[in-house]
């Protein structure tokens, strides 16, 4: 305890000492980015603590002052009898657990999974005193992001759907202006648009990646194409060369909707860094995870000062907290977009266990792919496909049934026997709105056939081996026929 005391006060003279005599006109937000990354030890809770408390007025006045006050609170804090935190476990798969506990539970599509640190990194948010957004673990993301894949910015948001607003806001899109979107994605791909008044052109996918189909792009652009939106679905990369170079030729933007494929490589480049921007999801049902969540990335640093405005509810309120200015005031359209400091936490635990999760995630994947590729051959049932030239993350694994019938009778199947399994998109051009927007049965036929025949089976890091046997045993027992009708 005497040696964690004789610590703690060292750090308050230094960094009182460094605030006051060597940065008098910047703020608690700017010294706390000297502290070296990684910051995952609880030994620097202490130090990230000072470093947001000491940036108030009392410590810039009377930095004597505030020493001796923060050195009684020091006495308060180790009195006798005050522990120490508890150590942070090692990373675990809580599904493995839970598996065991409830042997004979149903097998579900998706069980979020923890890696044993969030609670404590999320307990350390607390302590720095700082749970809103833009706290120490989001800079601890946002450096993560731009170090790892390499893009210029990375702005956490509270969802990707907020990025892609994000998006559309910053590349100015408005009433009159075309955006094309892949038929068979999320609806927020096409909503985010479509909110700022854009005219959405709903684009027919590949039948093989199940991406946007880039041969067919240059007959829907048009003058009036502001944005073209490229999905990669299920983590394979869309063909961002053509389409890239489609974008260049005709001057618009590209952003990427890669909210199933973070850390996968199209020709040995991380997608997320080819467009203007591209959007991430954190959402629970994704490879890691903080319940909700998302990030937009920049690659055009032209952008980046404009992001952090819109970002900021349409204020320089970023500029602010660096010290280039004396206050902050509403300069442009905006949304308040920050997730909470306590989301970040959780999102850190699971970023610095990335490599464990994805070879993880790349174990199941393939387990599926060996103990399903015969019983797929002889029942003419289609398993993913990923070009030689494209790296994968492992987000999901599907079946391509013969027909609508066969994928609802498999879907039955597997719920009788406790497992979860479930279809994916429905084409956004024959949906309610879509049509409102000028979409038509049949505009986009590969989207329409496959949206009626995908089925997804359930994926999750913590997925055990004998629930993942399970769910191969069953799926060979079932025997689509051309008819629909099954022979299990």
């Amino acid at each position: 305890m005497c040696a964690r005391l004789n610590q703690e006060v060292t750090w308050t003279v230094y960094i009182v000492v460094s605030w006051t005599k060597l940065l008098p006109s910047q703020n608690g937000d700017m010294v706390a980015a000297w502290v070296p990354a990684p910051l995952s030890s609880n030994a620097w809770a202490y130090p990230m603590r000072v470093l947001q408390v000491v940036g108030n007025t009392t410590a810039r006045s009377d930095p004597a002052g505030f020493v001796v006050q923060w050195l009684a609170e020091l006495a308060r804090r180790h009195r006798p009898g005050r522990g120490a935190p508890p150590p942070r476990r090692s990373p675990a798969w809580d599904g493995e657990s839970f598996a065991a506990m409830h042997p004979n539970e149903a097998i579900p599509f998706n069980r979020p999974t923890s890696v044993a640190s969030e609670r404590a990194y999320m307990s350390d948010a607390i302590a720095y005193g700082r749970i809103s957004g833009d706290g120490a673990f989001t800079r601890k993301c946002h450096d993560f992001f731009e170090r790892t894949l390499g893009v210029p910015k990375a702005l956490l948001t509270t969802s990707c759907t907020h990025a892609l607003e994000m998006s559309a806001l910053l590349l100015g899109v408005e009433p009159g202006d075309e955006v094309i979107v892949p038929s068979f994605t999320f609806v927020a791909t096409a909503n985010a648009f479509a909110l700022r008044g854009a005219r959405i052109v709903f684009a027919d996918i590949r039948p093989d990646t199940l991406n946007i189909d880039e041969r067919a792009l240059e007959l829907l652009v048009t003058p009036r194409t502001r944005a073209l939106v490229a999905v990669h679905y299920a983590g394979v990369g869309c063909e961002m060369d053509s389409i890239v170079a489609t974008a260049q030729k005709h001057g618009i933007a590209v952003v990427e909707d890669n909210a199933h494929g973070l850390f996968g490589r199209y020709h040995g480049r991380y997608l997320g860094t080819f467009g203007a921007f591209a959007t991430q999801s954190f959402h629970e049902t994704k490879n890691v995870t903080c319940g909700e969540g998302g990030a937009l990335l920049i690659n055009d640093r032209g952008y980046i000062e404009q992001a952090e405005i819109v970002r900021e509810k349409g204020t320089n309120r970023s500029r602010y907290f660096r010290g280039e200015i004396d206050k902050y005031t509403w300069v442009a359209l905006g949304s308040s977009y920050l997730p909470s400091d306590m989301l970040a936490a959780f999102l850190w635990a699971q970023l610095e266990a990335y490599e464990s999760i994805q070879q993880r995630r790349e174990a199941l994947w393939n387990h599926y792919a060996e103990g399903l590729a015969d019983w797929a051959k002889q029942v003419g049932v289609g398993l993913p496909y990923v070009p030689p030239y494209c790296e994968q993350p492992y987000h999901m694994f599907y079946l391509m049934l013969p027909d609508v019938q066969s994928r609802q009778a498999l879907i039955s199947h597997l719920k009788n026997a406790g497992i979860t399994a479930t279809f994916h998109y429905i084409p956004l051009h024959s949906s309610e709105m879509g049509q409102r927007l000028g979409g038509r049965t049949g505009d986009c036929p590969v989207a329409e056939s496959v949206s009626e025949r995908l089925l997804r089976l359930p994926f999750y890091t913590g997925m055990t081996p004998s629930d993942q046997d399970r769910v191969i045993e069953s799926v060979s027992a079932f025997r689509p026929t051309r008819l629909g009708v099954t022979d299990c």
